[in-house]
């Protein structure tokens, strides 16, 4: 029977916030950041698994009380140099445990994405379940494209015609994920990336707004108002 994995690459420094804490354990909604994606993966009835892979130095994970996920979660401290690097140690660590087997549905996510939802995730279950390849949460783009020069003139308007935004979690089978990532470039910036490079198609399928990639300061200030709607929302309902 085909499982569903979630496996979360959490080994980053997190640099481009200017703190020494790893931007995955900054607090947020007094939790720290990856809690939140762990709890929306974690109680999601199909996925069966989540992993965490972490850097091999990591102090800072056990510092936390992570009780409410025991009967789900897997930690590895095999986390590489890069995302593409800390994905395939999982996968490998995974398959070392018997944890996981080729057919099995990978959902790779980002662990500084907190607003990631149970009807995005459900929604990403259900459109890929049965496709061929597999595929990913994305946005179409809605701004105004300007592609600039060295010195930071504009040179032209880009077309943002069919240009989606990637977001996580991206879905592929075990084994194709794993090859993929072997193979890949070293260019790529997600998972999805080094399936094209096979020769793939991943499928896009429409995620939203409120599942961005906390990657600046400020960007904590919005995240925070979003998962403080969800919350009061929960409450009224």
């Amino acid at each position: 029977m085909t499982e569903f994995i979630a496996l979360i690459p959490a080994a980053g420094s997190g640099s481009r916030m200017g703190e020494a804490v790893p931007k995955q354990y900054r607090p947020l909604a007094g939790k720290p950041m990856i809690y939140h994606a762990l709890r929306t993966l974690c109680s999601t009835d199909r996925i069966g698994t989540v992993c965490v892979v972490l850097a091999p130095d990591d102090k800072e994970w056990v510092r936390h009380d992570w009780d409410e996920f025991s009967g789900k979660i897997r930690i590895f401290n095999c986390g590489g140099a890069t995302r593409a690097e800390s994905v395939t140690n999982g996968l490998k660590a995974l398959r070392a445990a018997n944890c996981v087997q080729d057919q099995d549905w990978i959902l790779v996510h980002d662990a500084a994405r907190p607003g990631l939802s149970h009807a995005l995730t459900e929604r990403l279950l259900d459109q890929l379940a049965e496709d061929e390849v597999g595929g990913l949460l994305a946005v179409p783009l809605a701004d105004t494209l300007k592609r600039a020069d060295d010195t930071d003139r504009v040179v032209r308007t880009e077309s943002r015609e069919r240009l989606w935004q990637a977001q996580t979690p991206q879905m592929f089978r075990a084994k194709l994920l794993l090859e993929a990532l072997e193979k890949a470039p070293a260019s790529i910036t997600d998972d999805a990336s080094a399936v094209e490079a096979l020769g793939f198609s991943p499928r896009l399928v429409m995620g939203d707004a409120y599942n961005f990639k906390v990657t600046y300061p400020q960007d904590l200030k919005l995240a925070e108002l979003v998962l403080q709607a969800r919350c009061n929302t929960k409450r009224i309902s």
